[in-house]
């Protein structure tokens, strides 16, 4: 680790000396300057870790000093050093950025404690999180290779996303690639977890199964219904578990939050089968029975999430809740996000509220299409990045800081999850098949066994038979299916994007938040 340089700069230097001594024995390079002037030229010309500014000196002030120093350098942290706690001194200081602050006689301790703080912070979080991680890595070993059930799956993963934000913090590079292996492995053992017990989930004799798309709003959202207390449910497609972690804190500002809890997404793990089956409150198939001319499969023309509030309607219905007063709004464009934020009060006439914000994934899509968003979004963390400042900007946030204060309920939860794809599979099938990177239906499928969860017949796995001996595949892990014709091109083109439809813990542990009014 390098020498850290200080400079401290006070118009009695020589007073200083023993503290100087002090400093240098702790291994810190001390630079010494009597006056506002010298130090900022120094600062121009040198490398400087921290300045020590005493407030009180001839010639120019410690804060005009201050202020002259963050002109050159406006991330160089600052320790003013004053006699004097009158608190518009302070009040200045602090509006200057300075780092901290110490009042005289200052104790040779107190220094050293103040650059510690600002020059070995983020190294020793780093340590910390590093031997932290260390001692869980075994648990998470050990938990790997047991027999996990649903619910264990889902608080390895949480597991997971914690250490995945804790170890960004930390930023080495070697704990990040520990911790990926780790992940991929995690998503190796998942993948065999549901191709074991998939079928028996969504058999129509399932008694255990877990809560999965098809019957969240039934055991997770209206169950919160109450008695002139209208309630929210804020549906943001392709949210992953650790996007929603990032947003939290922006959720937490305004709304106490009760529960934060996952439950899976059905297969595919993609728009059209998981939120038609939310609201719907059935599995593809039997949508597809009973509204047979409003169910679209991949391969058909039209739109496929056109009769949401439709499939909604008959749930509500079929639940006993048909006398409640409910709306439903979709949001895909900031245009629609804008007439949101103007209608909010208007929708608190209502018992229950249905919002469905389609703007993340829209961004995942169009960060396949374009460039520019390959770039802001090249991996997890400025993905997860991108998701807090959309949203931190966005109309939802603006129309739910509106109601923030009236007596609601809100639930937030996402249709599925998403998974940064590496690796291409090869697929060969015939001109029926579905262009999906990461499952496809169609006649005559071949591949590779071991890379996909296959249903020949899709009844087993709750969906529609689209064509006489259409199967379905899922692509496992990070894996996506591209098809022998241009394929090099395709491959670059697709690889390290965020994908979905497929069998990955990002893509199918999925979270739904509660929280009310502060």
């Amino acid at each position: 680790m390098s020498i850290a340089k200080i400079l401290w700069v006070d118009d009695e230097i020589e007073s200083l000396n023993s503290q100087i001594m002090f400093l240098e024995n702790k291994g810190y390079q001390v630079q010494t300057k009597t006056n506002g002037f010298d130090a900022v030229e120094y600062v121009k010309d040198n490398i400087v870790d921290v300045v020590l500014l005493d407030e009180t000196m001839p010639g120019i002030t410690g804060l005009q000093t201050l202020q002259q120093i963050k002109e050159i350098n406006n991330n160089l942290p600052v320790v003013l050093i004053t006699k004097n706690e009158a608190e518009n001194i302070m009040d200045d200081a602090i509006g200057s950025q300075i780092s901290d602050y110490l009042i005289k006689p200052v104790n040779p301790n107190q220094v050293w404690l103040s650059l510690k703080k600002l020059i070995d912070n983020k190294r020793l979080v780093a340590e910390k999180t590093t031997s932290a991680y260390q001692q869980e890595f075994n648990s998470l070993f050990m938990a790997l290779s047991g027999n996990l059930n649903y619910q264990e799956w889902m608080d390895i993963y949480k597991k997971l996303v914690y250490w995945e934000l804790e170890i960004q913090k930390s930023d080495s590079p070697e704990m990040q690639e520990v911790f990926f292996s780790q992940k991929q492995e995690a998503n190796t053992e998942f993948f065999k977890f549901i191709s074991k017990n998939y079928a028996s989930w969504v058999s129509p004799k399932s008694i255990d199964g877990p809560i999965m798309s098809h019957n969240l709003l039934k055991f997770k959202v209206l169950p919160h219904l109450q008695k002139g207390v209208p309630l929210f449910f804020v549906l943001i497609d392709n949210l992953r578990f650790d996007q929603w972690k990032t947003i939290q804190p922006i959720f937490a500002e305004s709304f106490r939050i009760h529960e934060e809890e996952t439950f899976y997404s059905i297969l595919p793990t993609a728009t059209q089968y998981s939120r038609n089956a939310i609201f719907a409150g059935m599995l593809p198939i039997e949508i597809e029975k009973q509204f047979s001319s409003q169910w679209k499969n991949d391969d058909e023309e039209g739109g496929k999430n056109l009769y949401e509030e439709e499939f909604l309607r008959a749930n509500l219905k079929k639940l006993g809740k048909s006398d409640i007063k409910f709306s439903y709004t979709k949001i895909t464009n900031n245009q629609d996000g804008q007439k949101l934020v103007d209608n909010m009060h208007n929708l608190l006439q209502n018992d229950f509220n249905v919002i469905v914000y389609n703007f993340v994934d829209m961004l995942s899509h169009a960060r396949t299409e374009m460039e520019v968003l390959k770039e802001l979004a090249g991996d997890e963390t400025s993905y997860r990045s991108l998701t807090a400042s959309w949203f931190e900007h966005s109309p939802l946030h603006q129309a739910l800081k509106k109601i923030s204060e009236k007596n609601i309920n809100l639930i937030v939860a996402t249709d599925h999850g998403s998974t940064r794809v590496k690796s291409a599979v090869k697929v060969i099938g015939d001109k029926q098949t579905t262009a999906n990177l990461r499952y496809k239906h169609g006649r005559n499928l071949n591949y590779e066994p071991k890379d996909v969860l296959a249903f020949r017949d899709p009844k087993e796995a709750g969906l529609p038979v689209p064509n006489v001996n259409s199967s379905y595949i899922f692509a496992k892990g990070d894996l996506f299916l591209c098809y022998p014709n241009n394929y090099n091109h395709f491959v670059n083109y697709y690889k390290n994007t965020f994908q979905h439809g497929g069998i990955s813990l990002e893509e199918m542990i999925i979270p739904v938040i509660r929280m009310s009014s502060k």
